[in-house]
């Protein structure tokens, strides 16, 4: 949600981050028209903190002109999307064989846990009390949260320098599949739970096969979504 942001020497930077976080979660929606004033009250900011990270989010192909109307985000790109996911799933599964090997050399060192795995537990524990009454940019952030950490468990961390940028275009898509009734239950019950538990339990092939079959079926709920809005 947009938050008031106090004047800082790096004003600019957060009221960029505070729009990108707005856009990659659906608080504000694909298509949606972009009033510079609005987001400066909301922000507790003057335009000019609101212009620059505007721009910066045009050239992340984010927001676009839209003619005498101003600026808005731009609209979700089925096929754009559907690339995406094909790279994630890859990477997805990289992710979590690197991180299954990660644990399972701990267990070999006869160390249980680190901070990593105890806060990806923490994650899943707390992803599994959402419910259809939780906010959209929640369950976005939290689902988020979730595959990255998995990414730092990896030990690699050209994966998290690799896939930051494209994150917000991902976010976008998750919030709309994530509004289907009972799949956030299905992802954190399930999907999140399995990977987990091939990671925790260091077996690398199972890990890889469980994020990749996740990816596969976010891609696929995610694309039937989006296809009647590129109708």
């Amino acid at each position: 949600m947009l938050q008031p942001l106090t004047t800082t020497h790096n004003l600019i930077d957060r009221t960029y981050q505070q729009i990108l976080q707005a856009i990659a979660d659906g608080t504000l929606a694909p298509s949606q028209r972009i009033r510079q004033a609005e987001l400066a009250d909301s922000l507790g900011v003057s335009r000019q903190p609101v212009s620059h990270a505007l721009h910066l989010l045009k050239r992340q192909g984010l927001v676009e002109e839209a003619g005498r109307q101003g600026l808005r985000v731009i609209p979700l790109d089925p096929l754009r999307v559907k690339q995406l996911y094909q790279v994630r799933e890859a990477i997805d599964g990289l992710a979590a064989r690197l991180a299954a090997q990660t644990v399972a050399t701990q267990i070999t060192a006869g160390r249980s846990s680190n901070a990593e795995t105890d806060a990806l537990q923490r994650q899943l524990a707390d992803g599994m009390q959402f419910t259809a009454a939780t906010p959209i940019p929640i369950l976005v952030r939290a689902d988020t949260d979730f595959h990255r950490a998995v990414y730092r468990l990896s030990a690699n961390p050209a994966i998290e320098e690799i896939t930051a940028p494209w994150w917000p275009h991902l976010m976008r898509s998750m919030a709309t599949v994530l509004r289907e009734p009972n799949y956030a239950t299905r992802v954190w019950h399930h999907e999140h739970a399995e990977i987990l538990h091939h990671i925790l339990a260091g077996d690398p092939a199972r890990a890889e096969t469980a994020a990749r079959a996740h990816a596969a079926t976010a891609a696929r709920l995610t694309d039937e979504q989006l296809q009647p809005q590129a109708a």
